[in-house]
C-alpha cells in the first residue's frame, strides 16, 4: 500500500474540511463545515493550482434559526452568463443535537467572481443532507438518514433526492411522501447505522455509497429520467469498511474514502475493490489519512480531505487535532 503524503495545511479558521470540486481555472475548491468548533461557521475556500495557497472564497449564508452554516457536499455549475452556481448540502443536524434535527438545507449560492451575487434555499427541513452532484441538468443529493421512514427490518433508511435548478423553498418531510425523493437504501450493519453518503456519476449511471455497509450501489435511468434499475454493485469487507465521499478517474476507477479506518480504496470498473492506503491514528500534520471524508482526482493525484473528528469503537481516529489538512496519494 502507498504511504499518504501531506498536500496542504489549512488555515486556522478551518477545523473540519469535507467536500471538494475543481473550478474552471483548475483551482481546487473545498467545502468546510467546521463542525469541530461550534463557535465557527461554514465556508468555502480556494486552493491555488500552482502554489497551493489557501484563500477564503466565501462564507456560506447561515441558517436563519441557528445562525450557522454546516456545508458538507459541494458541486460547481458554470452558467452561460459566466456566473458560477455553487450547490451545497447544509447538514445542520450532523452533530445529533436535538434542536438541530431536520434543519438541513440544500443551498444554491451564485458567485460573480469572488462575490456572492445571490443565493437561495432549494430545500429545507432536511434531516441529514450530505453529498451532491450535478447530472443532466438536475441536482442529486444524498441524505444519510430518513428516520421517519420505518422499514420492517427496523434498520436505517436513507435516500437520494433530486431537484431542478429553479426549485426553491421546497419543504422536505424526510418521508416517502416527498416528491423529490428518488431512491432509498437500507443500512444492514447494526454497528453503524449511517446510510447514503458519497455520490458520483459516470456514463449516465449514479453510484452511491451506503456508509455503514461499506457498499456501493448503482442506479440506472430510463430516457425520461425515471429509475430503471437500483441495486448493490461492489462490496468487500476485507478491503472497504465504510463509504464516505467517492470520485471517478478518467478510466472509470472509483476512489472511496473509507472514513472509519483511515483508508482510501479503489473500485475497478468490474467491481473489484483494493485498499490503496491506510494510516494509523496519528497526527495528519505529516500527511496521514486522518478520517478521510472525500477523495478527488486532481493533478495526477488522489486528494483526500481529512475530517478528523468522529471517535468510537469502530473508528481508528481517537481525537480531533489542528491544523486541519488535505492528504494525497499518487495515481
Amino acid at each position: 500500500m502507498q504511504e499518504p503524503k501531506l498536500f496542504v495545511h489549512l488555515p486556522e479558521y478551518i477545523n473540519t474540511p469535507d467536500g471538494m470540486d475543481i473550478d474552471k481555472d483548475g483551482h481546487l475548491i473545498l467545502s468546510c463545515p467546521n463542525f469541530a468548533d461550534t463557535s465557527t461557521s461554514g465556508c468555502v475556500v480556494r486552493i491555488d493550482k500552482d502554489t497551493r495557497a489557501v484563500t477564503k472564497w466565501f462564507d456560506v449564508p447561515v441558517h436563519p434559526q441557528t445562525g450557522k452554516a454546516r456545508n458538507m457536499g459541494m458541486a460547481l455549475y458554470y452558467r452561460e452568463d459566466g456566473l458560477c452556481d455553487v450547490y451545497l448540502c447544509d447538514n445542520q443536524g450532523w452533530s445529533g443535537a436535538p434542536e438541530l434535527q431536520n434543519k438541513g438545507r440544500m443551498l444554491k449560492v451564485t458567485m460573480d467572481g469572488d462575490k456572492i451575487a445571490q443565493w437561495k434555499t432549494i430545500a429545507y427541513n432536511m434531516e441529514h443532507p450530505n453529498g451532491v452532484r450535478i447530472w443532466n441538468g438536475q441536482i442529486y443529493a444524498t441524505q444519510s438518514m430518513n428516520s421517519p421512514v420505518k422499514d420492517p427490518s427496523g434498520k436505517l433508511v436513507s435516500s437520494v433526492y433530486r431537484f431542478n435548478f429553479d426549485d426553491e423553498d421546497i419543504e422536505i418531510t424526510n418521508t416517502l411522501e416527498d416528491k423529490n425523493l428518488l431512491v432509498t437504501y437500507i443500512t444492514h450493519n447494526p454497528e453503524c447505522q449511517y446510510g447514503a453518503d458519497g455520490i458520483a456519476f459516470r456514463d449516465g449511471v449514479m453510484y452511491v455509497g451506503n456508509f455503514g455497509d461499506g457498499e456501493i450501489y448503482k442506479t440506472t435511468f430510463n430516457e425520461d429520467g425515471s429509475v430503471k434499475d437500483h441495486f448493490p454493485w461492489a462490496k468487500d469487507p476485507q478491503q472497504l469498511t465504510t463509504t464516505d465521499g467517492i470520485s471517478f478517474d478518467e478510466d472509470g476507477n472509483l476512489y472511496v474514502a473509507d472514513f472509519s479506518v483511515n483508508a482510501i480504496a479503489k473500485v475497478e470498473p468490474c467491481g473489484k475493490i483494493t485498499r490503496l492506503a491506510q494510516s494509523p491514528d496519528k497526527s495528519g500534520f505529516g500527511g496521514g489519512l486522518e478520517q478521510p471524508g472525500e477523495p478527488i482526482v486532481y493533478q495526477g493525484k488522489i486528494i483526500a480531505s481529512c475530517f478528523d473528528l468522529v471517535t468510537g469503537p469502530d473508528k481508528i481516529n481517537t481525537a480531533h487535532e489542528m491544523p486541519a489538512t488535505l492528504a494525497y496519494l499518487e495515481m
